[in-house]
């Protein structure tokens, strides 16, 4: 489910392969954490994170999840925060190569990477929990603040709409849109063009200025999973996630 492409300059590539539409379920998060692990542990550069020519990833995958218990979903949400600070945390710089729509889960993913590109066209991202009845974690809403600011991560919240790819360049959700074809070469190469500057120094200011962002997983406890559990076995959530499931299978 995540394959692994060599580029210059000691630059991996983890490109999500999971079809049809790269959706997060226990066994993706689980595969693409370990990659992460191991390409850094394996002494890569730079990383780019990247999906399918125009899906990145739909995000959580709700059908899956709606067939697992309390214990299970919990334990899938622990790995999941967990597989977010090992983006924040890593060694390696790491760039979103977001090669299409990245609704939700998606766009977590990107949060908490160094720098995002997206491909330019009809695609949207953002965060659209509230509109299934999920409340955004708190780690999650952080992240967003420190991307794109206080109110503007009020107002997209809580209306929970996706964000079509120039306005995401707007308000600063994304760094960079260009061409779909160009977008892993462009996230190479942004990452090539901070790998050549002095290592240590990089590598201490780049320490210096996602200190808040690892810091957000400090205390397990604000992760706030049971909180985020129990929403989600909510009677009226679960509804609403079924409905949604409904429409899926109805336009596949």
């Amino acid at each position: 489910m995540i394959e692994r492409i060599s580029h210059v300059d000691g630059i991996v590539e983890l490109r999500l392969n999971r079809p049809p539409v790269n959706a997060l379920n226990p066994g993706l998060v689980s595969e693409l954490s370990q990659a992460l692990a191991s390409v850094e542990a394996g002494g890569a550069k730079g990383i780019v994170l990247s999906g399918s020519p125009g899906l990145f990833s739909a995000g959580l995958d709700v059908p899956g999840l709606l067939r697992l218990d309390e214990r299970s979903m919990r334990a899938f949400w622990r790995e999941f925060f967990g597989l977010l600070e090992q983006l924040a945390r890593s060694p390696a710089m790491i760039c979103a190569a977001l090669t299409g729509h990245s609704p939700a889960g998606g766009t977590v993913l990107a949060l908490f990477c160094d720098y995002r590109v997206l491909a330019k066209g009809d695609y949207r991202l953002g965060l659209n929990e509230v509109q299934v009845g999920l409340v955004v974690p708190p780690v999650i809403h952080q992240a967003l603040v420190r991307l794109i600011g206080r109110y503007p991560a009020e107002r997209h919240l809580v209306a929970g709409q996706m964000i079509p790819a120039e306005d995401a360049l707007a308000i600063g959700l994304v760094d960079e849109l260009v061409p779909l074809g160009e977008v892993v070469d462009q996230s190479v190469r942004w990452l090539q063009s901070h790998l050549d500057m002095p290592a240590h120094a990089l590598k201490a200011t780049r320490q210096l200025c996602r200190a808040d962002l690892g810091a957000l997983f400090d205390d397990p406890g604000a992760l706030d999973i049971d909180a985020f559990v129990e929403g989600w076995f909510a009677e009226e959530t679960q509804a609403t996630l079924e409905r949604l499931v409904e429409r899926l299978g109805k336009k596949s």
